[in-house]
């Protein structure tokens, strides 16, 4: 290369050049032709090494591999060899500008860094592909801590690449960092929040993917889609998305509907308010009509020496009925009460758990049941309170 630096030189020399612009002109040139064997070598890595690997991939069919080559790992890696050579050769095309020679350094010098952040960065994505490809993945996410090292990585490789173009230890820019903590954590503070509430909210349990959740102070009701370091994302039943920063979560209330989807049941708990002018005992001959026009109660006897009320037999009818669908998961709690009379009658409350718990389905069940109920309140000569002027 010395010989060829020398070559050059007198060439440029001979057209006239001056020999002050000749000597900077053919070390540009020689690192010029540097940087284009470097582009070339990086090309043959790139064919040699990753084509390799999707030859693996296609005969071996090798799931981490083919994650790798879909987030560019191995291409983001050999670009640190060009990176390599370039600077290692460097000081045998700038012999004499050695200004030039400190400047290109430290351009490769960061070009190496960034390469490496880049592999690094999209290492840390194709793990998380695979994790997620696993089905606790679904129980405990871990796109949060992802982020945070993606976060602390480009954070160290900035302070790096800053060292290098003012040429100081990286070690001493920490050390004086130490002093800028206050305004760091303001900077991060809402990272730094997310992170920590992000490692709540997963050690808990208290939120997974695919989750209903309603969060009153974020007037969001819907289903989580994606947990981040610093959002939650929420699809709501109206389809509009809400975001929530998690420590939000974490700080104030929010209703999580797992157990209900997990269990044997949703819950329906309404109130059928009878007028208590209609509440009457049951004589001999309302009794019997009740036992035939309704099947359900054709076996009813009261207890000795007891006159029921036509409101108790509503409430045996209704435990009678439920009890006999096979939408209501009988072995769940199903309880028909009556409350606190108001001035506007009696409340007969009935709580029961529908087996289906998909919300069109939910909302169908109960709305049907409570027809009935409706329809069936005049069968005891009761009515139900209706409000009038």
């Amino acid at each position: 290369m010395m010989n060829l630096g020398s070559w050059m030189n007198d060439i440029l020399i001979h057209w006239g050049v001056d020999p002050k612009w000749a000597n900077h002109i053919d070390e540009i040139v020689i690192a010029g032709l540097l940087v284009v064997v470097a582009i070339g070598v990086n090309y043959v890595s790139q064919a040699l090494f990753v084509g390799s690997l999707k030859r693996l991939v296609r005969h071996s069919h090798t799931p981490w591999v083919a994650t790798l080559l879909q987030r560019k790992v191995p291409h983001h890696l050999i670009h640190i060899i060009p990176g390599v050579l370039v600077y290692t050769l460097l000081p045998f095309a700038f012999i004499k500008g050695r200004e030039l020679l400190t400047l290109s350094q430290k351009v490769s010098a960061i070009y190496i860094v960034f390469a490496i952040l880049l592999g690094f960065n999209s290492l840390l994505l194709a793990f998380l592909d695979l994790y997620n490809q696993r089905p606790s993945s679904k129980d405990r996410p871990i796109k949060g801590l992802m982020q945070i090292l993606q976060v602390l990585l480009f954070f160290i490789g900035g302070i790096i690449i800053i060292s290098i173009l003012i040429n100081k230890s990286p070690a001493s820019l920490f050390t004086g960092l130490g002093a800028s903590a206050a305004i760091l954590m303001l900077v991060f503070r809402d990272t730094i929040l997310g992170f920590v509430a992000g490692i709540q909210l997963s050690a808990n349990d208290m939120l997974r993917p695919g989750d209903w959740i309603t969060v009153p102070s974020a007037n969001a009701n819907g289903i989580v889609q994606e947990i981040t370091l610093n959002t939650v994302k929420i699809q709501n039943f109206d389809n509009t998305i809400a975001t929530v920063p998690p420590y939000t979560l974490v700080n104030s209330s929010f209703q999580n509907w797992r157990g209900m989807v997990q269990s044997g049941g949703r819950r329906v708990k309404k109130n059928i308010v009878l007028d208590l002018n209609t509440i009457k005992f049951c004589t001999p001959e309302l009794l019997n009509r009740i036992r035939q026009a309704i099947p359900l109660l054709s076996d009813y006897q009261p207890e000795a020496e007891a006159i029921p009320t036509n409101s108790q037999l509503f409430r045996v009818y209704v435990e009678r009925y439920l009890s006999s669908l096979p939408v209501v998961n009988t072995e769940l709690d199903l309880i028909i009460s009556q409350l606190q009379a108001t001035e506007y009658g009696v409340p007969i409350q009935i709580y029961f758990f529908s087996r289906n718990k998909v919300w069109r389905e939910y909302e169908r069940i109960q709305s049907d049941i409570f027809d009935h109920l409706f329809a069936m309140v005049p069968q005891f000569e009761l009515k139900v309170y209706q409000y009038s002027d």
